[in-house]
């Protein structure tokens, strides 16, 4: 089982079926209200994916988007970042991959994916 990560700020309602169905096989997810969790699901190449989103990660504006499954249709957590950025055009943040366990939280960075283009940045 992989799995790929992303943050979105100020998710829009329906923003992630509407970016994923254009992305993956039957995707069932019902979006419309992204306050609290949402459990859906989608195929690619063959391969069911279970697609999560948590709102609220790493203060409020913030929603995880995470994706599991055994072949996945982007290779890293800022592949998948950039997929979205192009069809949401928010801010969007994904793990280097960097971190390892025993690192200083302080030091961790992210990619950022917003207009001004893709940075690494400390999260604060």
């Amino acid at each position: 089982m992989q799995d790929l990560e992303i943050y979105i700020r100020d998710l829009e309602p329906a923003a992630i079926s509407g970016w994923l169905e254009n992305q993956l096989d039957d995707v069932q997810l019902d979006d419309s209200d992204v306050t609290s969790v949402v459990k859906g699901s989608a195929w690619f190449n063959g391969t069911r994916l279970r697609i999560t989103l948590y709102p609220g990660a790493f203060g409020k504006r913030f929603t995880s988007v995470l994706m599991e499954g055994d072949d996945l249709p982007w290779n890293s957590d800022l592949d998948c970042a950039r997929s979205a950025w192009r069809a949401m055009e928010g801010e969007i943040r994904c793990s280097t991959g960097d971190w390892k366990e025993g690192d200083p939280v302080e030091d961790e960075k992210w990619w950022r994916l917003d207009h001004r283009g893709e940075q690494r940045v400390v999260w604060n």
